[in-house]
């Protein structure tokens, strides 16, 4: 390709499925079912790929369009973890270019009207501890494979309705009653209808209140506060104890902690010879 001819193009990808295109080119790009647009206002800087394991460092900066990635979208944490493919091409055929990066957005910051967000390569979770953890507590996350339990299981989830909220943080909702105290604390928080639809918090204590009403104070307020009769799905917690898996879930066979072990107290403790 020749330099004049070169464009680069950027595809990314929401969870949600929302997939949007960008250009740096000065006229609209077409392939592979996406349009890219060059009025978005977004540009990257240099991509610096480094070899073996290390990681893709760059960074996607643009301007905030209500028509393309807005502030609101950006709070609600819509964009958190979006993958991103960029191309360079020839603009007169795109069929000619070179997929140069493929990763997800990281760490997200707003700043006058405009937004800053760092790219990290697919090799970014190599550089993660691995290996298993020894700990009373059980290491697997609720639901995952190793812990077995089905979450849509009767009895471990609740569809509920939005009564008031404080802060997007504080929440009592109805449709919920007949369950334990706290019974879904340390679960999480959806929210099925309404403006905030789709995000998603982790509940930090739930209070069972008189009338089949339940208030909800969740660890870190949703990007966007949901509003009366706004529909949430509840989620049953676990503290990963051993006595919580047998007591509440039956699962004490698949539980993946070690109760027995012994703790830090005791090995520091002075040994006594007989």
């Amino acid at each position: 390709m020749k330099g004049e001819t070169i464009a680069r193009a950027w595809a990314v990808s929401r969870a949600d499925g929302l997939v949007l295109g960008f250009t740096d080119h000065d006229m609209p790009l077409a392939f592979g079912g996406i349009d890219f647009r060059p009025d978005s206002g977004l540009s990257a800087k240099a991509v610096v790929q480094g070899a073996g394991l290390s990681v893709d460092n760059t960074e996607a900066v643009g301007a905030l369009s209500d028509s393309a990635i807005t502030e609101i979208d950006l709070m609600a944490g819509r964009w958190d973890s979006a993958e991103v493919r960029l191309w360079e091409m020839d603009w007169r055929l795109p069929d000619n270019r070179q997929l140069i990066f493929r990763g997800r957005l990281g760490e997200v910051s707003r700043s006058g009207g405009a937004f800053r967000a760092e790219l990290r390569g697919l090799s970014e979770p190599l550089n993660r501890a691995q290996g298993r953890v020894y700990h009373p507590r059980c290491s697997a996350e609720l639901g995952d494979g190793q812990c077995g339990v089905n979450l849509m299981t009767p009895g471990y989830f609740a569809d509920a309705v939005v009564q008031s909220e404080r802060e997007g943080q504080r929440l009592v909702v109805t449709g919920a009653g007949g369950f334990d105290q706290r019974w879904f604390e340390r679960g999480a928080l959806v929210v099925l209808s309404g403006a905030a639809k789709g995000l998603r918090g982790q509940i930090k204590s739930d209070l069972a209140v008189p009338g089949g009403a339940r208030e909800l104070e969740l660890w870190a307020g949703l990007g966007l506060r949901p509003v009366a009769g706004d529909r949430v799905r509840l989620t049953v917690g676990c503290d990963k104890r051993g006595e919580t898996c047998r007591a509440k879930f039956l699962n004490y066979l698949n539980f993946r902690g070690f109760p027995h072990l012994p703790s830090e107290d005791w090995l520091i403790a002075p040994q006594v010879k007989s």
